[in-house]
């Protein structure tokens, strides 16, 4: 398999059984390296593995203290690959994202700095503690994977990944996302507090000093782009496509929302659910997959009308009760084209 980023030329017969048992083994190392530091929040984890080798970019949204930010960085130790942190604050500017070209005085030329987007995991903290400007700055380079300054346009490596925490909009000195940005994000999750018993552990293994610092990264970024090679070729039946689509129409014409799912969002679905398939050992999407993948990535798109906000609707729910009513595909397994 080969790690180039441009070679995108391998045909489905490439794709062995070997392929997709070396990809989950790869992928649970991920996982339970992750959480040596993260305790109790293994399905959190998953997903966002997952989202690194659909190729999308994740935002985990919960109050403060929850690991967030632990778990972001956790994921870029993980890998032995480029990883930067920008903390977000309202004097952020946008050339501290992407970069600013400079006067050399010695070559007599401008020189560029890249700033803290070139790498392969950019971990935003506190995404929304910056001003909409400085957020924007982040729209290019999660869309189309480059940045453009002073006319030049410079690609970033695969992989790449924003991996952004922010607190819920309620609390003070926040700004909400722009509308363009949030849609960029392939998931939007939540931590949430652990158990009981999961919090005893964590005294007695960050009460003195946190494992974080002793975490090793267990997979080159080499061996991310052949996973994202081999998550993009997983097989999905027409009727799992179909399956996808009528969700994402469905919240287009829901009666209590303003704003439906964007085809952004189709695209990131089956992406994420062809990384879930590889990940769980199989070289096929089953409509399961979808279902269960379907509230993290739809949800944070979805706008409620006035009045449906102020019946106490919630796009959760909606959502729960649109999942519910499409129908469907009957097979489980793959079907034939």
């Amino acid at each position: 398999m080969t790690t180039t980023q441009d070679d995108d030329t391998v045909n489905v017969s490439e794709i062995s059984s070997n392929h997709i048992e070396s990809f989950a083994a790869d992928f649970d190392a991920v996982v339970s390296n992750i959480e040596k530091v993260v305790q109790g929040k293994r399905s959190v984890i998953h997903l966002i593995t997952a989202g690194l080798v659909a190729e999308g970019h994740v935002l985990i949204e919960d109050v403060p203290g929850v690991g967030k930010t632990l778990l972001a960085k956790a994921l870029a130790r993980s890998i032995h690959c480029e990883f930067n942190r920008i903390q977000f604050t309202p004097d952020l500017l946008p050339s501290d994202v992407t970069g600013v070209s400079l006067w050399d005085r010695k070559t007599g030329q401008f020189r560029f700095n890249p700033g803290a987007i070139f790498a392969n995991v950019v971990v935003g903290d506190e995404i929304n503690r910056a001003s909409p400007k400085t957020q924007s700055a982040l729209l290019e380079a999660m869309e189309e994977r480059q940045v453009t300054t002073d006319g030049t346009t410079r690609h970033l490596s695969l992989p790449f990944m924003v991996l952004a925490t922010q607190n819920p909009l309620e609390h003070e000195g926040t700004y909400p996302l722009p509308e363009a940005q949030l849609d960029r994000f392939m998931m939007r999750l939540s931590v949430g507090y652990p158990e009981r018993s999961t919090e005893l552990g964590i005294l007695d293994t960050h009460g003195i000093r946190s494992s974080y610092l002793d975490l090793e990264a267990v997979i080159s970024a080499d061996r991310i782009r052949d996973m994202i090679l081999v998550a993009r070729l997983i097989h999905v039946a027409p009727s799992v496509k179909a399956y996808i689509v009528d969700l994402v129409e469905a919240t287009r014409v829901h009666p209590a929302l303003l704003l439906g799912a964007s085809p952004r969002s189709s695209l990131y679905l089956l992406r994420l659910a062809r990384s879930w398939a590889a990940s769980r050992g199989r070289d096929y999407v089953t409509p399961d997959d979808v279902k269960h993948l379907a509230p993290a990535v739809l949800t944070h798109r979805l706008a409620l009308r006035p009045d449906a906000h102020m019946r106490g609707s919630t796009a959760d729910a909606i959502l729960s009760a649109v999942i519910e009513r499409i129908a469907v595909p009957g097979a489980t397994g793959r079907v034939a084209t």
